[in-house]
């Protein structure tokens, strides 16, 4: 069947700002929209720019703004999208080229939160082992896999990107919490400033936008409980 894409553009090296442009594509119900994109791509613009890896919703690499929702490209289908489908870059970042953004800001962000286990004691003969009980506490928050629609989702990212945003605070969870980890102090203290963990208020358009249904508000709720039990 013929659909209509409508895909914001946008070349830096000659273009003012974003403009939108129409394709008229032939595409079955079931195909997904980085196949379609790479159709277009293939077929009709070459010069369409837009990011893409394991086509798989693992790496994050295709998240991308479809009908005014942050979502993979890769896991949404034709089937599913109000025609005609609008494809733009996420927001709250300079766009580099068409549907692919600026995404150092939000990796800088990633990194100040600690991303990893800290563990300075001595180290085991085998495993860090850890109980199903402990793990269930941070099994959710491990699905992240960074693509990012849930910080360029939040108005507060939006407003400000020295804002920490919620995939940041979603992996100092991750660690915070974690049994086996002994740096949540350095973590809740990189949280407690004017650009952290309470610049968050609440408007769950993380939890709308993230592809693995995380429930991204209530571990930074948590988090919060957390952070102000150290202050008592």
């Amino acid at each position: 069947m013929q659909v209509e894409f409508r895909i914001q553009r946008f070349n830096p090296e000659k273009d003012d700002g974003p403009h939108w442009q129409t394709f008229s594509v032939d595409v079955a119900k079931t195909d997904a929209i980085l196949t379609v994109l790479n159709k277009i791509k293939d077929e009709q613009d070459g010069t369409l720019t837009f990011r893409k890896s394991c086509a798989h919703g693992m790496c994050g690499s295709c998240a991308i703004e479809i009908n005014g929702r942050n979502q993979l490209a890769c896991m949404t289908l034709v089937q599913d999208c109000k025609k005609p489908i609008k494809l733009a870059p996420m927001k709250g970042a300079r766009i580099i080229k068409d549907l692919t953004i600026d995404q150092d800001p939000f990796f800088d962000r990633y990194r100040a939160i600690i991303p990893y286990l800290v563990n300075d004691e001595p180290a085991p003969s085998g495993e860090r082992l850890q109980s199903p009980e402990d793990h269930a506490l941070i099994e959710e928050s491990t699905k992240c896999i960074l693509c990012g629609a849930c910080t360029h989702s939040c108005p507060s990212f939006w407003a400000d990107n020295d804002y920490l945003g919620p995939a940041a605070l979603l992996k100092a969870y991750r660690f915070v919490f974690d049994s086996r980890d002994t740096g949540a102090a350095a973590r809740l203290k990189a949280l407690d400033n004017a650009k952290g963990l309470f610049k968050c208020y609440t408007i769950f358009n993380c939890v709308r936008a993230c592809p693995k249904e995380i429930h991204i508000t209530s571990h930074i709720a948590a988090l919060k409980r957390k952070l102000l039990a150290t202050k008592l």
